[in-house]
């Protein structure tokens, strides 16, 4: 593989990560489903680049003090499931196990980002008031701008790929290349969504968690080489 492919792999993984880098409010995915009226998609579109399987490195995501604080206040504790981590400094990480991305110009097909990439194996935890709630199982839907996952409440499956947290890339830092072959996207704002927000106030007992609410903001590291 030469350079420039290998430079339009990272863009592209970027970009399925950061789908909403000129997006509008929490629910706007128009950065990456719009099509321009003047141009019209063609099964013919070639894609400028694809990742046919993605194989890591993880997601960061450095936990918003304004969470933190919701958490505190609500009397919850996070923790890590599965192959996650979560640092004394606040910072979540869930290793990438899978998926792919296809990146299109945008114009020539809509949406023009497209895969999944799939954090399996790992994800967070909340306790408190007696109950126990797990969100695990990532996977990071770029045409959607949402990430989904599996919804566990004390034991017992309550959702097997619900919508968990928006992702607003209007906060992108531009890509950055990493060492040992990888790249670096930092800067997507995570955000609760709705339905998220509704399970967790009914599990806990609660009306204090909204959507839109700050998670916190995600930094991204993907192998660019197999």
């Amino acid at each position: 593989m030469h350079m420039k492919s290998l430079a339009a792999l990272a863009a592209t993984t970027a970009l399925a990560l950061g789908a909403t880098a000129c997006g509008g409010d929490d629910e706007d995915t128009s950065a990456n489903t719009s099509t321009p009226a003047t141009a019209t998609a063609t099964p013919e579109a070639t894609p400028v680049a694809e990742i046919p399987t993605l194989t890591g490195k993880d997601t960061a995501v450095t936990l918003d003090a304004g969470f933190v604080e919701a958490l505190g206040t609500l009397k919850l504790t996070p923790a890590p499931v599965g192959d996650a981590k979560i640092s004394k400094a606040g910072v979540a990480s869930f290793p990438i196990t899978g998926g792919n991305v296809t990146y299109y110009t945008p114009g020539t097909k809509s949406p023009y980002v497209q895969g999944m990439i799939n954090h399996a194996g790992s994800g967070l935890s909340l306790t408190g008031g007696g109950k126990t709630v797990e969100l695990t199982d990532f996977d990071v839907d770029p045409g959607q701008s949402v990430l989904t996952g599996k919804v566990t409440v004390d034991g017992e499956v309550a959702a097997e790929d619900a919508p968990l947290f928006f992702l607003d890339g209007r906060t992108l830092k531009p890509l950055e290349t990493g060492a040992n072959d990888t790249a670096i996207l930092e800067g997507t704002t995570v955000k609760l969504k709705q339905e998220a927000a509704d399970l967790l106030n009914q599990t806990f007992g609660t009306d204090a968690l909204t959507a839109g609410l700050v998670i916190g903001v995600a930094k991204i590291t993907v192998n660019t080489t197999a």
